[in-house]
């Protein structure tokens, strides 16, 4: 199994990359997450890797931290759900926003990804609920401004979820917090709020 790859990247070609390693040239296929944070070619690269081999292809996946690696290994668990659309959904979102659409149920977020309609969106949140957060996936937000998996909704959420609140009620009670609330006045919100229903 090859884990993790050093080397001096030779060619970027979306969603491909070349790697020289020891003058042998891997090819990998990166999320587009990786993809932006490459350097430019000709410089020094280090990906942790999955390796897929399959009865017509060996298929080698690159990714810039473990925290991808995970969430894609996550992914491509889930029934009918290949190698290829876990690079898009992770293409499309951030491991944090993944993370955030699987805690609050979110379907509307990854029917944004190509590829993905309302049926495939259900199976991967059905299939995924507590497994993402479950693998440690620490979810650092990109430079573009992503969802932090440690963010006050996501930590309202999991204390709802604590206090024995399905998700589909933690996300209706966290739906409307200002981002800026204190934890403690969030979660007081979020009770406030499912007191009423």
């Amino acid at each position: 199994m090859i884990g993790r790859l050093t080397g001096t990247l030779v060619a970027k070609n979306p969603p491909q990359i070349t790697l020289d390693v020891g003058g042998v040239g891997y090819e990998l296929d990166v999320p587009m997450s990786t993809f932006y944070s490459l350097p430019a070619t000709g410089q020094k690269l280090q990906l942790v890797t999955h390796y897929v081999v399959r009865e017509d292809a060996h298929l080698l996946f690159g990714f810039a931290t473990e925290e991808e690696r995970a969430a894609f290994r996550q992914l491509i668990k889930v029934t009918g759900i290949g190698p290829k659309v876990g690079l898009a959904v992770l293409s499309g979102l951030t491991v944090a926003e993944l993370n955030q659409a699987v805690v609050m149920q979110d379907v509307k977020r990854l029917t944004r990804v190509p590829g993905i309609g309302n049926k495939t969106a259900e199976r991967l949140l059905l299939e995924l609920r507590g497994k993402v957060v479950a693998a440690g996936v620490s979810g650092a937000a990109n430079s573009a401004g992503g969802v932090n998996a440690s963010s006050p909704a996501n930590d309202v959420v999991n204390a709802l979820l604590a206090l024995g609140y399905s998700d589909k009620e933690a996300a209706t009670a966290c739906r409307d917090l200002a981002p800026d609330l204190p934890i403690n006045d969030a979660i007081r919100a979020a009770l406030k709020v499912l007191s009423k229903k």
